[in-house]
């Protein structure tokens, strides 16, 4: 159990390493990073790669921005599956959708409780 903690640790530390990197060193701005570590996690989904790190990583590879490309990417691939093409527009939202409803509802509840500074 030791091992799958220090693999996850690993592997999640690895992936907030990269998006450091693209600040610090691209200079890319934080949407240009998030949208590119989302982009990289679906580009390892399609060629079947990130369902084998989830696998090894555990939540050291669902938890980091990453493993929202890949959710986008295996919803779009099932509903394709079963409903073709109309299905990959669908799949990826089906999929994600309580996520990014968590995401407004709790960011609208964070605006109303805190001043923001200014």
């Amino acid at each position: 159990m030791l091992a799958m903690f220090f693999w996850a640790f690993l592997i999640g530390g690895i992936i907030c390493v990269i998006g450091q990197l693209l600040f610090d060193v691209a200079k890319l701005t934080p949407a240009h990073t998030l949208s590119l570590l989302v982009v990289i996690g679906a580009v390892l989904s399609g060629f079947g790669l990130y369902e084998p790190l989830i696998d090894f990583a555990g939540a050291g590879a669902t938890i980091p921005i990453t493993s929202f490309g890949n959710a986008l990417v295996q919803g779009a691939m099932q509903e394709a599956d079963q409903h073709g093409l109309v299905g990959v527009l669908t799949g990826m939202f089906e999929v994600t959708s309580s996520g990014i409803s968590a995401a407004i509802i709790f960011g609208f509840l964070g605006a109303l409780i805190f001043k923001p500074k200014g």
